[in-house]
């Protein structure tokens, strides 16, 4: 008689070779339900494609396929954010900047902002969410990004107009100047992607910052004053060596302002913030 497939026996089944709510994420997506009634329900029968499709999605897990891209989704801050391999999966890392952004919002009452290089659109979707009085605007090079980005906005219903194009150059051809901006650009030295197992399955796109890391944030100086009011607060995420070397870019791109490098929780250098003055 053939083995009954339930969630206990298909969950038993990866035992070892899975992290436990990694399966149980894993197998949620599949029956559409929560883990919660997965660990309620262990009895619960799997028909044999759900248990073939699950068992197919363990493979890619076990094999190195980030989770998210399997189960289409991401938590970052309060909410859950659609994602896809055209996309970089957001991380707790970056909600250092929401924080900064929310903590910088409260003292201004007519805010522009905008989330350049917004990839699933997770920092602009939230900061919307929290400022429903501000404009909030989003930009992106890539298409597809921009795509997933209005998924995002659309499902919470965020007031964020996204712009195609690179960097700030959409907002400068229109002529918008923002009081608050925030990025997440690529910081990866391109020499160390190919050593790097986010570089497997997360776009290049993403991820590479030029020879240093620091190429788009170069050219994100260049372009900021003709697209930042003044007064205006600059948030910029970099990576956890990079403090420096960013401090010493942004204090040659804006001498008169008050500049500082804000760590993480584990203490690494994490972001850039920029007071212009």
């Amino acid at each position: 008689m053939a083995k009954t497939l339930t969630v206990g026996t298909v969950l038993s089944a990866v035992r070892g070779r899975l992290p436990g709510f990694e399966a149980q994420a894993l197998l949620g997506a599949v029956l559409q339900t929560d883990r919660a009634a997965l660990l309620a329900h262990p009895e619960r029968p799997l028909t044999p494609e759900q248990a073939e499709r699950f068992g197919a999605l363990a493979e890619r897990l076990a094999a190195g396929e980030p989770l998210p891209y399997l189960i289409g989704r991401q938590a970052f801050y309060d909410r859950d954010f659609f994602v896809t391999p055209d996309v970089l999966i957001p991380r707790p890392e970056s909600e250092l900047l929401v924080e900064e952004a929310l903590a910088f919002a409260r003292l201004q009452p007519n805010l522009t902002l905008v989330d350049v290089g917004t990839g699933s659109g997770a920092l602009a979707v939230v900061l919307a969410a929290h400022l429903p009085a501000a404009r909030v605007y989003a930009t992106d090079i890539s298409p597809a990004a921009l795509v997933v980005a209005q998924r995002n906005a659309e499902r919470y219903g965020a007031r964020v107009t996204l712009l195609p194009g690179d960097l700030l150059q959409p907002l400068i051809e229109r002529g918008i100047k923002v009081n608050l901006l925030v990025a997440n650009l690529p910081y990866i030295a391109a020499g160390d992607l190919p050593g790097l197992a986010v570089s497997r399955y997360e776009p290049r796109l993403a991820l590479d910052g030029g020879p240093d890391g620091l190429d788009l944030i170069r050219r994100l100086l260049l372009q900021a004053p003709a697209a930042c009011l003044p007064g205006a607060r600059l948030l910029l995420e970099i990576g956890a060596d990079q403090g420096a070397a960013a401090l010493a870019l942004v204090r040659a791109a804006f001498p008169a302002a008050v500049v500082d490098c804000l760590r993480d929780l584990a203490g690494y250098d994490r972001a850039i913030r920029i007071s212009r003055v």
